[in-house]
């Protein structure tokens, strides 16, 4: 197979991926994404055994909920992207997990003080230990809903992706006035009640070993590169497919945080 009809071939994969959930393991060896120095699945399962009850936010497809190995007897998810929601009830109904349609919190460096968007359909005081994988939340509403001496946990990836608009040589959006970091998210949680307890921070880096795999990858999280689309930026992936040949795979770098906050009693 000819280089160009290789290109052609893997975005034409790319194009007919289905959107729904966040399953990155449909692209199986194609893209790798190194561990981070803290194990976020046994920290949320090591929690969730001794919990009563657990709220996830923002599950996406269900995958990652499904896939911990320690869920309580009730627990309870939300999403608020339409795709997602009939994927994740699928997924996790035969668990005894419920899916709650939600609105989705705006993204925590838009927030703005007493945000109203982003609320949670749940009583105050419903829950011991709430958790947030890669989703925004509002401070707020995630009090609101924890018991006293409640836990949250969050692992949260991106907010500054030039690594990615670099490989596809475009300009570089603005610098954000406010970057979500831990410092911010840590601002945010105090506001509300929530007592930083444990915490870090590193890069994630994410391999892609052909441009139909970044090209999938930014289909799923279109909010990666703004405007993405597979036609309109067929220019620049044929470019980047040619330096992947060449190079070898490409791999980006992420920011990453992961935090525990205990509602004060």
């Amino acid at each position: 197979m000819g280089a160009q009809s290789s290109f052609d071939t893997l975005l034409e994969e790319a194009d007919a991926l289905p959107i729904a959930g966040w399953d990155f393991s449909v692209l199986g060896d194609r893209i790798a994404i190194a561990a981070l120095p803290w194990d976020f699945d046994e920290i949320v399962a090591s929690h969730a055994r001794m919990a009563p009850d657990r709220l996830d936010i923002g599950t996406g497809g269900g995958e990652w909920l499904a896939r911990l190995r320690a869920r309580p007897a009730r627990t309870v998810a939300t999403e608020g992207w339409p795709p997602n929601v009939e994927v994740a009830a699928r997924r996790l109904r035969p668990l005894g997990v419920t899916v709650v349609v939600t609105e989705p919190a705006p993204d925590n460096v838009d927030q703005v003080a007493h945000e109203s968007r982003g609320q949670l359909p749940f009583p105050s005081e419903s829950f011991a230990l709430v958790t947030s994988r890669h989703e925004a939340f509002v401070a707020r509403e995630v009090s609101r809903v924890l018991v006293p001496d409640g836990i949250f946990l969050t692992q949260q990836v991106g907010g500054d992706y030039r690594d990615f608009y670099d490989a596809l040589e475009l300009p570089r959006p603005p610098v954000p006035q406010r970057r979500w970091n831990l410092s911010l998210a840590e601002e945010q949680l105090a506001g509300a009640g929530l007592r930083l307890v444990d915490s870090g921070e590193a890069m994630e880096a994410v391999s892609f070993s052909d441009v139909g795999a970044l090209a999938s990858y930014l289909k799923m999280i279109p909010w990666t590169v703004e405007n993405f689309s597979i036609r309109t930026h067929r220019l620049q992936l044929e470019r980047l497919h040619q330096r992947i040949s060449t190079d070898g795979p490409l791999t980006v770098r992420l920011p990453a945080f992961w935090l525990k906050a205990v509602k004060s009693s």
